[in-house]
């Protein structure tokens, strides 16, 4: 692992000492691998790649009453303290700019393989298992229900709409986390996310069948 690594991992832990525990060290460390492990298989730059990743949430806009300025602010301010090349920042920004879901109706306005490499390793980290216990952390952190079975998942939710969203967790499944397996960029991504998939799938029947008291 070179210095700059080394370095960009002590910022980002420092950086995110308190933050809420799905988007913590420990999310940006999963996204780290994930990315590492995708990148394998794709023709990419491994230094954009390694610090798209780990910079990727520094500053997450939804805690930061959406402001989406800050964590690329805050990420090109280190790496120019760095001496990071000016075009790898650049490429680092953009990936942080446009990893996000935001509600999945934005178009993103820039595309590169380093982008797909770290955006897949970041959608895998919000399904399976540790996607279902994120999605329902945060809506602890929200103080949101778990299933309102009279508010019905909303599919058309403009970006705002996703953002201030109140409804209950299990809602998200069907706005966000059950579409991104067909939103997938790589191979690897994609073969990962088929399993991951099918597990919040079960899980979904299993706990419908419990809270209707058929199980």
């Amino acid at each position: 692992m070179n210095s700059l690594i080394e370095n960009t991992i002590v910022f980002v832990k420092e950086q995110l000492q308190n933050a809420e525990g799905g988007h913590d060290w420990f999310h940006i460390e999963r996204v780290y691998k994930n990315s590492l492990l995708i990148a394998k298989t794709e023709d990419c730059d491994l230094q954009v790649v390694s610090l798209g990743a780990l910079l990727h949430d520094i500053s997450d806009a939804k805690f930061h009453q959406g402001d989406e300025t800050i964590g690329p602010k805050k990420a090109s301010d280190f790496l120019r303290s760095q001496k990071v090349e000016e075009s790898v920042i650049k490429h680092v920004i953009k990936i942080i700019e446009n990893i996000s879901f935001k509600g999945g109706k934005e178009k993103q306005k820039f595309r590169s393989k380093e982008l797909e490499v770290v955006q897949d390793a970041d959608r895998l980290d919000a399904i399976g298992a540790i996607g279902i216990a994120r999605a329902f952390n945060y809506g602890g952190f929200k103080k949101r229900g778990m299933y309102d079975p009279e508010i019905k998942p909303n599919l058309n939710m403009t970006k705002e709409e996703y953002r201030n969203s109140t409804a209950p967790t299990i809602n998200h499944f069907y706005e966000k986390l059950l579409l991104l397996k067909d939103r997938m960029n790589t191979t690897t991504g994609k073969a990962i996310a088929i399993e991951r998939h099918r597990f919040m799938e079960m899980f979904l029947e299993q706990f419908y069948n419990e809270f209707n008291g058929l199980l």
